[in-house]
C-alpha cells in the first residue's frame, strides 16, 4: 500500500484541512502565505501530492499552529 493511502496519512490531511478550515483560511489565502500556487494546497487536500515534515512546519506556521499541538490531535499519534 502507497502511504499516501493509509489510513493515517489521511486522518492526517483531514486534521489539516480541519484546522485551515477552523481559521476561516482558504486554500488560496493559505497558497499565498506559502508562496505556492494554490493548486498546491488543492494537490495536497486531494491527496494527489505528498506532504513532507519541512512543508508541515511551514503549513502550521502559516496557520499559528505549534506542530505539538496540532500531532497531539491526532488519535494514532498516541503512543
Amino acid at each position: 500500500m502507497k502511504s499516501i493511502h493509509d489510513p493515517r496519512y489521511r486522518q492526517f490531511i483531514e486534521q489539516l484541512i480541519a484546522l485551515r478550515e477552523s481559521r476561516g483560511t482558504t486554500q488560496t489565502q493559505l497558497a499565498d502565505l506559502l508562496d505556492k500556487p494554490q493548486s498546491y494546497v488543492a494537490k495536497v487536500e486531494n491527496l494527489d501530492r505528498r506532504l513532507d515534515v519541512v512543508e508541515l512546519a511551514d503549513w502550521l506556521h502559516a496557520l499559528n499552529t505549534p506542530p505539538h499541538q496540532f500531532m497531539t490531535q491526532l488519535a494514532w499519534w498516541q503512543v
